[in-house]
């Protein structure tokens, strides 16, 4: 019998006032990034099964439905109020046509039975980043635009012990903040920024809220005009709201575990589809589709080459065995019309590649139902009181 995870039972007010204003205003008419793209790179047939990760709104998953007949579709998101809107979908098809998972991509392997994880899918979407619910609303403290607390937690209080955006900037060290803001966001103002809100911190308060963060920066920053790689005009907060982001949700190791999980999942033939939103998830996907990671490898493996977040990212080893076959030779990007109508798709990068690895290699890897621990340097350092961010930051 099939293992349906546990509903997210204690979802506060404002998530509950979320999930009416999607499902009845949004939901239906939610249009998701580069979906025609999608489709082309996958080409549904009658009976196939895709696994969509993340669900977000449900914009993929209901292309993918009405795609083709009998299509099944595994829905993972690690919010809970994604996972409330995947309920209601599953409600409103075919029993097992929709089939909802709550958790990150690490969990894959304790929510999927052995059978379903191994070998299974026709093809598996990875869109990074956050939804635009999460942007939407203030409480998640996810825009920098929208007044709310600095959280930008994409479980909200799913997980015990999971620190938020505030936590970290109120027991960080300047050394560390500078190094986050400067691998994650790629800011080049990240030590005038890191001290100044760690003199903020002694001086004033903890941070506490996305606009007292905002105002900081700017003020240490000034607001002369920026723009980003594609020449959009940006604030100068942006890359600092997403350096935290990253390291509040371990973005990179998620993505990385995906990826390689997908060598396992996939079918011979089946393919891998990737939207990626930054230069640091580009990559990550890119070097695995055309670096080519093909070493046989165990569970302790998959998160050897991201071992610790803030290590840069090193080039994966040399290919044994060919395991990908890119579908498109360039990487795709949202036609002019789409980046119109939804100006959120300007950044989108498209990667696709069939899952080419022969049977008999297939049957060689090892393949282990454990997740690993997580590596998050800074988690670990704030579920220990008597931690030091300096004695695990020197570790690195």
């Amino acid at each position: 019998m099939r293992c349906v995870p546990f509903i997210f039972s204690s979802v506060s007010h404002w998530s509950l006032r979320a999930t009416r204003h999607y499902s009845s205003n949004k939901l239906e008419f939610h249009v998701p990034v580069m979906h025609k793209e999608v489709l082309a790179m996958f080409q549904p047939q009658t009976n196939q099964k895709f696994l969509d990760l993340t669900f977000g709104a449900g914009g993929h998953t209901r292309k993918l439905l009405n795609s083709a007949s009998n299509i099944t579709v595994y829905t993972l998101d690690r919010d809970p109020l994604a996972y409330e809107l995947a309920i209601q979908l599953a409600s409103k098809t075919l029993y097992g046509q929709v089939t909802p998972l709550l958790g990150k991509f690490s969990d894959l392997p304790e929510l999927l039975p052995v059978s379903e994880a191994y070998n299974f899918f026709d093809g598996i979407l990875i869109d990074c980043g956050c939804s635009s619910m999460q942007y939407d609303t203030r409480e998640r403290g996810f825009s920098l635009s929208k007044n709310g607390p600095l959280d930008m937690r994409m479980d909200q209080n799913r997980l015990e012990n999971q620190p938020s955006a505030k936590d970290i900037l109120a027991n960080i060290d300047e050394d560390s903040l500078c190094r986050i803001l400067k691998v994650y966001g790629e800011e080049k103002q990240a030590k005038k920024i890191a001290r100044a809100i760690i003199e903020a911190r002694y001086l004033f308060k903890s941070l506490q809220t996305t606009h007292e963060l905002a105002q900081l920066i700017e003020s240490t920053c000034g607001l002369s005009a920026r723009t980003d790689k594609l020449q959009r005009p940006s604030h100068v907060a942006t890359k600092t709201f997403q350096a935290l982001r990253i390291l509040v949700n371990d973005e990179l190791n998620e993505l990385d575990f995906a990826v390689r999980f997908a060598h396992r999942a996939l079918k011979i033939g089946g393919k891998l589809v990737a939207i990626t939103f930054h230069s640091l998830e580009d990559r990550i996907v890119k070097e695995h589709l055309h670096e080519l990671d093909c070493s046989p490898g165990t569970s302790e493996d998959i998160y050897k080459t991201y071992g610790r977040q803030l290590n840069r990212l090193v080039p994966l080893p040399q290919m044994k065995q060919q395991q990908w076959q890119s579908i498109n030779k360039h990487v795709l990007v949202p036609s002019v019309e789409e980046v119109n109508e939804n100006p959120r798709s300007r950044s989108a990068k498209l990667r696709a590649a069939y899952y080419t690895l022969s049977i008999d290699r297939m049957n060689e890897r090892r393949y282990s139902h454990q997740a690993p621990e997580n590596t998050n340097i800074f988690w670990q350092a704030l579920m220990h009181t008597d931690s030091s961010y300096e004695k695990l930051t020197s570790q690195t």
